[in-house]
């Protein structure tokens, strides 16, 4: 297929490259100036959009989405098909869809989970919301750069899982970084606290596959001095997004709240910028009970 992709950072260049390295005949651009092996490099964002059957955007935010969709859409062949995998609000990805209809191209909301290390091994999840044949159109894509796709509804539907999925992976990354904490001040060993609660009825992934804790469980951030997988600035965009989202539905979501209000202070006030959203665990130890 001819694949434009526009953003090629730290996601959407391994994503590009996969694509490429899978057979596809891909034109990337970036606003930066980056290049990818294999990936012919565009002079603007119009020029990604020549022939191609699918154009990729992968962006910070639902602002940069629709002032690139503008640009884009009246540049794109009639049929075909704007697949977005930003992570951005749920009414940002509609807005796109109905633009895209509008110039009669189909659209997908289509965000992805796995990180750095999942686009560059092709072993993303899709969430994806938009039209059934537009997700059958972009199948060979798919494929190619993850493990899994999985069609959760209507436009903006991708968008709300992924909203859904990173607020529970907030909550239950603090839960599982105060229980580690917790336990060291009771005295209990960090292995015998994996051993237990990872087979038990407190395991989650943030246990079980992305353990905060050095040294526990399989390799994660935390054996790398926190260097990041997944930042803490991206967790505290997502949680901001489901609470835009909870207030614009009048959802009670007092935990994702929560979450909310201490990633903030982690990465705005104290020092989590730039650092894994696992690296709570040495937040949690250095404070005291209301500190």
């Amino acid at each position: 297929m001819k694949i434009g992709f526009i953003g090629l950072g730290n996601m959407g260049a391994p994503m590009a490259r996969i694509l490429a390295q899978a057979g596809h005949d891909v034109t990337g651009y970036d606003v930066a100036g980056v290049t990818v092996d294999s990936v012919a490099e565009a002079t603007d964002i119009a020029a990604t959009a020549d022939q191609a059957d699918v154009v990729i955007t992968m962006l910070p935010n639902g602002a940069i989405l629709s002032d690139v969709a503008a640009v884009l859409h009246p540049a794109m062949t009639r049929g075909a098909v704007h697949l977005d995998c930003s992570t951005v609000d749920v009414e940002s990805a509609q807005a796109v869809d109905a633009s895209a209809r509008d110039a009669g191209l189909a659209a997908l909301d289509a965000p992805v989970s796995g990180g750095v290390g999942g686009a560059a091994a092709g072993t993303l999840t899709f969430m994806i919301g938009g039209d059934l044949a537009a997700v059958e159109t972009c199948g060979p894509l798919f494929d190619a750069m993850g493990s899994r796709a999985v069609h959760c509804g209507a436009a903006g539907m991708g968008q709300a899982a992924k909203i859904c999925n990173n607020m529970i992976l907030g909550v239950t990354m603090i839960a599982t970084c105060e229980a580690f904490a917790l336990a060291d001040k009771l005295g209990l060993g960090r292995q015998a606290m994996f051993d237990v609660v990872s087979t038990s009825s407190g395991s989650s992934w943030s246990m079980n596959t992305y353990c905060p804790a050095p040294g526990i469980g399989p390799k994660s951030p935390s054996d790398n001095g926190y260097v990041p997988g997944f930042t803490a600035d991206l967790m505290l965009k997502d949680l901001r997004l489901s609470q835009q989202a909870a207030v614009a539905v009048d959802a009670d979501t007092p935990l994702g709240h929560a979450a909310q209000e201490l990633y903030a202070r982690f990465v705005e006030d104290e020092d989590g910028a730039g650092r894994d959203f696992s690296a709570m665990l040495p937040r949690f130890e250095s404070r005291r009970r209301g500190g």
